[in-house]
């Protein structure tokens, strides 16, 4: 595999990875390997750890600190690796991506702080705060769903004149809102829009965004590479074979009726595949046997399994 030229802006598919859990505050190791090499076998463009789906606020520093590590290990400068720093402290959120840094990752990811719901002036201070002293570059998250704030467009443009910022993973599922972020990023021509669900890429893509931070890589990398693939080079027939294959694959993340849904999809997936342990991080659990059972089957109608 090629690998990334870490000065280049970042384009194409960085899946949200896992983290495999054997326990409470352990890393399944092996499974985290199992994963990783399957996503770097698929052609993905880079890999986005400690994120909602490396459910990393559940973890413990210190787990955070060796899912940093073993990533940058197992990647070994095969593409970038981006680590999520989100926290309701500023100087723990430093002290991670400080440690991100000595192990090799190439960029950050923060979504606006939680708890404390800020207002659109109070984001931008934060990011004032936080941005110039990160050793490496950030991309903002805008997760309303988990953070209950949203980077409005305006926030957005004035965040354009940060050095040291990215661009942005947007997981509004909001298209209008979208192309708002892609108009304003033309502003910094080395910004990057990616855009968090999977069964948006396309659409996005053709609003001139530039990938997909999609969950659904970890099960089938080469879907959403191919995807991404036709799309770019405007082959519509390949698109929509690969996008109706990836409604199907959406299905795995419907089976259970709570926001840990996708997540606990996909690491049922995994799990069932034989790649990694299917634990979640406490105090969610995984899937029982009658929703095991339905993942098995949409997998099975896939091919999968």
């Amino acid at each position: 595999m090629k690998t990334k030229n870490p000065t280049e802006p970042l384009c194409g598919i960085v899946p949200p990875m896992i983290t495999p859990l054997l326990g409470r505050d352990q890393l399944d190791i092996a499974g985290f390997e199992r994963v990783l090499e399957r996503v770097l076998g698929g052609g993905v463009h880079g890999v986005f750890i400690l994120g909602t789906t490396g459910e990393a606020p559940s973890l413990s520093y210190r787990l955070r600190r060796e899912v940093i590590d073993r990533a940058c290990q197992i990647v070994r400068g095969r593409v970038p690796v981006i680590v999520g720093i989100t926290d309701t402290s500023v100087v723990e959120a430093i002290n991670l991506a400080r440690h991100a840094a000595a192990a090799g990752a190439q960029a950050l990811v923060t979504a606006a702080p939680f708890y404390f719901p800020e207002g659109q002036p109070e984001l931008v201070e934060w990011a004032q705060q936080l941005v110039p002293d990160l050793p490496l570059p950030v991309y903002f998250y805008n997760m309303p769903q988990m953070t209950k704030v949203t980077f409005e467009p305006e926030t957005i443009r004035q965040l354009t004149q940060l050095q040291g910022v990215a661009g942005l993973k947007d997981s509004s599922g909001d298209l209008k809102y979208y192309k708002q972020l892609v108009e304003i990023a033309k502003a910094r021509p080395d910004w990057r829009v990616f855009v968090g669900p999977e069964l948006l890429l396309v659409d996005t893509l053709r609003l001139c965004g530039h990938g997909g931070v999609n969950g659904g890589a970890q099960i089938e990398p080469g879907l959403l590479v191919g995807l991404y693939d036709a799309t770019r080079r405007g082959d519509n027939a390949t698109v929509e074979r690969l996008q109706a294959r990836l409604v199907q694959l959406g299905e795995v993340y419907k089976v259970g009726r709570h926001a840990s849904t996708v997540i606990k999809g996909v690491k049922c997936a995994l799990n069932l595949m034989g790649i990694c342990s299917g634990e979640l991080a406490e105090p969610l659990r995984a899937f029982n046997e009658p929703e095991r059972r339905i993942v098995a089957e949409r997998l099975t109608a896939l091919g999968l399994l």
